[in-house]
């Protein structure tokens, strides 16, 4: 690494930058680190998150909110979205659901469909910013349009309920697929319970082995609670095992 300086990155082909953020290569941290103190936002976004996260480095939350900062101000939406998850979820900070309404909806401006959906989530629940279900939905179909499978899955969730929309269950269990396919643990789930309740219980068991891919341990407890209470005993036995197939593991991303 002493005979890396930011010249000899700027001057590297793709390949070797690609060879040189490589997960497996030791000096990746060191490459972003040097990268983002030269300014760089890319790099200042992605170490942030590897301080967030404590990725190839140790972790330090506040230190992360710094370097999203500096993205920030050179205008980078992924991180100005960072640290309205900084301030929604109290990472380095304490939790601050006005800020972090702030921050998603300078994200959202921008056009980020994360900052869409988490600014659309803040809307639809009332925190941090005065409940507005319309206002929330029309930003949760930006995200969706754009394939934010998690802002698809909340469509799902309008329709089921009938927010703002007259309640549809068809139209549910569409976004719900859609929401499923594209990855999002919460559509696995609730296409898991779709599927279910039109009788096609081995499709829902295996959506349900899909859940814990990815969800957090808070979900995977409900949903454990939700089937274990369920009338049908194929899903209090079989479900409950399918959704514990996979451990369950948490990003600090999204």
């Amino acid at each position: 690494m002493t005979t890396l300086d930011i010249e000899r990155l700027k001057a590297m082909s793709a390949d070797e930058l690609s060879a040189l953020l490589s997960p497996d290569n030791v000096e990746r941290s060191a490459v972003i680190k040097m990268t983002a103190e030269a300014g760089f936002a890319d790099a200042q976004a992605l170490y942030g998150q590897m301080l967030l996260d404590g990725s190839g480095i140790a972790q330090d939350q506040r230190a992360a909110i710094g370097w999203f900062h500096k993205a920030a101000e050179q205008g980078h939406a992924m991180a100005i979205n960072m640290i309205g998850r900084c301030y929604d979820l109290g990472w380095g900070v304490a939790i601050d659901k006005a800020r972090a309404a702030e921050w998603f909806r300078i994200a959202a401006d921008k056009g980020l469909d994360w900052g869409l959906y988490n600014y659309a989530t803040l809307l639809a629940l009332g925190q941090g910013v005065a409940e507005d279900k319309p206002a929330a939905l029309a930003l949760f179909r930006k995200a969706a349009a754009m394939g934010n499978a998690k802002a698809i899955n909340f469509v799902g969730s309008f329709y089921e309920d009938g927010w703002v929309v007259d309640r549809d269950m068809a139209v549910a269990a569409y976004h719900y697929r859609r929401a499923a396919e594209g990855g999002d643990f919460r559509g696995r789930f609730n296409h898991a319970r779709m599927l279910a309740d039109n009788g096609d219980v081995d499709g829902a068991l295996a959506w349900l082995a899909r859940v814990g891919e990815t969800a957090t341990p808070a979900f995977m407890s409900k949903a454990g609670a939700w089937l274990a209470a369920s009338d049908d005993e194929r899903l209090r036995s079989e479900g409950v095992a399918a959704l514990n197939g996979h451990n369950s593991k948490v990003g600090a991303t999204n």
